[in-house]
């Protein structure tokens, strides 16, 4: 790796999550020690950021997310850019160029599956020319859907000999809030695909960002209220599928299609038992398919800006300690062989536990990933750090990943 003056720059360091990352990036004792910097737009806000975490040895960089001669300064300086600048869709295609261009290393939190096929699109070919690793969904979406089933496949492997030609993700049970920041890219993506029947018909496909030679199946689509047998529970669609999914279907794709050919890959969240289930299952479809709905007209879209948290609300720090998540993965090979694994969180997903994975995902690029072993290109957690991140996020970011049976 070229030598830089930092390992890791935060770029919108003084957003909701940026700061949590902060503070997580802030605690890290590994040697040698890592060398790391902040930047945004607003150098009155990084400075409040500085002060808060007490460190005055901190390097700030001011720098607008539309002003490439400012990124490229940036990127010049470091060896990976991680970005908590959304709406991605509205504010990250430049940084991303230059990551591009300059082959800096890049992370995201993005979720927005309609920008990330237009970042392949427009940036894959110069990625893997400058040896640039740009990899999106660094956070709970879709680290632990996307790690899991990687993890999940490795111990069939080791098990059967086999990787599983079908996996289903359950999540068993979560607890934890959302930011303004989340329900911004929401809004905007819902806004997008109001507009344009095309992008529409676009995010329906499970495969929109496969490369072309990807086999294709029919996938698995969850109704409203469900019975899964796999679980032995009611269950609702996810609302981080529509992502999720998409990230797995890649990362099979770029790994050669080591998972199978074709891969079946599917997650809903589990609603309980019983007759009392399926009352839960029909409450909590029907809230989500009203949210869809609403969120889809822009009326609805204004309505839910005036009760919804505003960017730079979320979580406060005793909800974030206090949130989990637990997933399930059920694999099954073509030979009918079955395993269940695992993967746990110890913070809310989106805020506590996202910050910590997108930190070690940052460290992971930074310092274990040589770029001789993962070449450039617009890459997703799977197919550039695979079991290296799994280590680290285990060792900490309080995840656990297991095999269950």
């Amino acid at each position: 790796m070229t030598q830089s003056t930092y390992d890791i720059i935060v770029f919108g360091a003084s957003s909701f999550v940026g700061e949590i990352l902060c503070q997580y990036l802030s605690k890290n004792r590994e040697e040698p020690a890592l060398r790391w910097a902040i930047a945004g737009r607003s150098a009155a806000k990084l400075e409040a950021v500085k002060a808060k975490l007490n460190k005055s040895d901190l390097d700030i960089i001011v720098a607008d997310a539309s002003d490439e001669n400012a990124l490229r300064s940036l990127c010049a300086k470091t060896r990976v850019v991680t970005t908590t600048v959304g709406p991605y869709a509205l504010y990250g295609e430049p940084l991303v160029k230059i990551c591009a261009e300059t082959g800096t290393d890049y992370c995201d939190l993005t979720g927005e599956v309609q920008w990330i096929r237009k970042m392949v699109e427009r940036y894959d070919g110069a990625a893997k020319a400058s040896g640039a690793r740009i990899v999106n969904c660094c956070g709970f979406d879709s680290i632990p859907s996307d790690l899991g089933v990687y993890y999940t496949q490795e111990q069939s492997k080791a098990n059967f000999n086999e990787t599983c030609s079908e996996v289903s993700m359950r999540v068993k049970a979560v607890k934890g809030g959302l930011s303004g920041g989340t329900f911004a890219s929401l809004m905007n993506v819902m806004k997008e695909a109001s507009n344009d029947a095309a992008l529409r018909k676009e995010m329906a496909d499970p495969y929109s960002l496969c490369v072309d030679e990807s086999s294709k199946t029919r996938q698995v689509n969850t109704g409203l209220a469900q019975f899964d047998t796999l679980s032995g529970s009611w269950t609702t669609p996810f609302i981080m599928a529509a992502i999720n999914t998409r990230i797995v279907q890649r990362s099979n794709s770029l790994l050669k299609e080591s998972y199978s050919k074709p891969f079946l890959y599917d997650e809903a969240m589990m609603v309980g038992k019983g007759f009392s289930g399926r009352l839960r299952a029909g409450a909590v479809g029907g809230g989500l398919a009203g949210f869809m709905l609403t969120a889809s007209i822009k009326p609805g879209r204004w309505v839910l800006s005036r009760v919804l948290p505003s960017p730079g609300e979320g979580p406060s720090p005793q909800e974030q300690e206090n949130g989990f998540y637990d997933l399930l993965f059920y694999g099954k090979t073509a030979s009918g062989k079955k395993i269940q694994c695992r993967v746990t969180g110890d913070r809310d997903p989106g805020y506590g536990s996202t910050a910590k994975m997108l930190g070690q995902a940052s460290i992971c690029l930074a310092r274990d990933i040589d770029k001789e072993d993962v070449a450039g290109g617009l890459l997703t957690p799977a197919s550039c750090f695979g079991n290296k991140l799994i280590e680290r996020l285990k060792m900490y970011s309080g995840l656990t990943f297991s095999q269950i049976k």
